[in-house]
């Protein structure tokens, strides 16, 4: 069997994971202030008993503190590029400890540098070799602080954990069972272990209290057990990963991690994960209160036109689905006040024959101002509040009804394995003039080869089609 005909649709890492990695970079910050903070009374108060302290005049406090927050931020990107922030390294304390003194000790030689370079004089060389040390040891610190923390949410909170089923009748199985019951902190809570692959079987029990992954330990099932299951998984969005032998590593697409000296490998769609899904969110959060802010004028005089023209609400409230989750759509209405309850006496002439979306040119429920707002697409801008909340995002595959999800084959459903989007790289790839087939194609592509990149192209581009593309009525 190759491994490399299957594929797992993912949730990315344990939430607990993502939280209290995301947290190290602010820990990490205020520990750098505070062992700068400490060097500098250490110097001024302590050992000035010993050695007066003649730097008063040109270091007084207050400037001290300004080198010392843009020191600590120059020590965050040292951190960084040394992978201190990595969302798949998982360190032991002795590891970290290691990570983060070498870290240091860089940042450290490259602040001395930067001072020689520049040919100055520095007045302490206590608070340089100081600063050194007590980074080291405060930063090492906090991060035994989350350590801490983490545990203790994780094992008596069950804060983030991952409800997983094993699958397989070998030694790996038991193995795993047993060290997973045995450390609650590991963030695992097995919820049921079959021995063999059989989809029926797993299906009845993933519905209380759900299954975030499935674990295959045993690589030497039958290659139509082993896709039926993998196409189980991306169906209903659990992530897949297996306990690998060496044939099997014939794969680029994946990700690797280890437990208790096991390794998993997770077959992965997208890149969208850890870092990138925190600066798309970012992203997301900053263009829509930007999108709110710039467009509130517009949003006035389209609500007043709306209102003047026609009885009815100003907003509609879409039925949707992204992520596989049913959401409200928020747009300016259209169309006249019962649209969605005339649909279905137009279903004849519907243009999208070739899958399960609606489109009609020359829709009758169209308003005189509903036909303007969409030629200009303006009757989407109300879809940043969904942005803000969190329904959907910037960039991704387009959101769709549930009744024409109900309709999707099999392959169609990879475009739920991320967040829908208000644009995507479909939309701005031609429009209402794709078949669904080439849209659903685009939009695997995007989830496929995301990077930051993309979104930003795909968002420029979309601002030009606003202006010159005229494809939406």
């Amino acid at each position: 069997m190759k491994i490399g005909l299957f594929c797992g649709i993912s949730i990315p890492m344990k939430k607990s994971d993502l939280f209290f990695n995301v947290l190290r970079l602010p820990v990490d910050f205020l520990m750098l202030v505070a062992a700068g903070l400490t060097t500098y009374f250490l110097r001024t108060e302590i050992l000035s008993v010993f050695r007066p302290v003649l730097f008063e005049f040109n270091l007084p406090l207050a400037k001290y503190v300004y080198l010392v927050v843009i020191v600590s931020v120059f020590f965050i990107g040292v951190y960084a590029i040394s992978g201190l922030y990595s969302m798949r390294s998982r360190l032991s304390l002795a590891e970290e400890f290691f990570s983060v003194s070498i870290a240091s000790s860089a940042g450290i030689m490259l602040i001395i540098i930067y001072i020689f370079l520049r040919q100055e004089l520095f007045d302490s060389r206590f608070l340089v070799l100081g600063n050194w040390f007590l980074v080291i040891v405060f930063v090492w610190l906090g991060r035994l602080i989350i350590r801490w923390l983490q545990q203790i949410m994780v094992a008596k909170y069950n804060f983030g954990v991952h409800r997983i089923i094993i699958v397989g009748n070998n030694e790996g199985a038991i193995s795993l069972i047993k060290e997973i019951n045995n450390d609650l902190s590991s963030g695992y809570r097995i919820v049921k272990h079959f021995s063999e692959p059989e989809v029926l079987l797993i299906k009845s029990a993933i519905g209380n209290p759900g299954v975030d992954e499935i674990i295959l330990t045993h690589p030497h099932y039958s290659e139509d057990k082993v896709s039926e299951l993998v196409d189980f998984c991306n169906e209903n969005h659990i992530t897949f990963k297996f306990v690998p032998n060496i044939s099997q590593l014939l794969t680029s697409n994946f990700s690797v991690d280890v437990f208790k000296g096991i390794p998993f490998i997770e077959i992965k769609r997208t890149s969208l994960d850890g870092w990138g899904k925190v600066i798309k969110r970012m992203g997301d959060v900053f263009g829509s209160i930007l999108g709110l802010i710039v467009f509130l004028p517009l949003f006035i005089l389209t609500a007043f036109v709306i209102k003047w023209e026609t009885e009815g609400p100003v907003f509609v409230r879409l039925k949707r689905i992204s992520w596989n989750k049913e959401f409200k759509l928020l747009k300016f209405r259209s169309m006249v006040n019962n649209a969605e309850e005339l649909k279905h006496y137009l279903a004849a002439f519907n243009e999208r024959a070739d899958g399960p979306l609606f489109k009609m040119r020359d829709d009758p429920r169209l308003t005189k101002t509903g036909k303007f707002i969409r030629k200009l697409r303006i009757d989407e801008l109300p879809q940043f509040w969904n942005i803000f909340k969190g329904d959907i995002s910037l960039v991704g595959p387009r959101p769709h009804q549930p009744d024409e999800i109900d309709k999707y084959q099999k392959h169609h459903k990879k475009v739920l394995a991320i967040k829908a989007g208000a644009t995507g790289f479909a939309q701005i790839s031609g429009s209402s003039d794709l078949s669904f087939e080439q849209e659903v194609a685009l939009d695997s592509f995007y989830i496929d080869n995301w990077s930051l990149w993309m979104d930003i192209k795909i968002i420029l581009k979309t601002v030009l089609k606003m202006f010159f593309d005229r494809s939406a009525v």
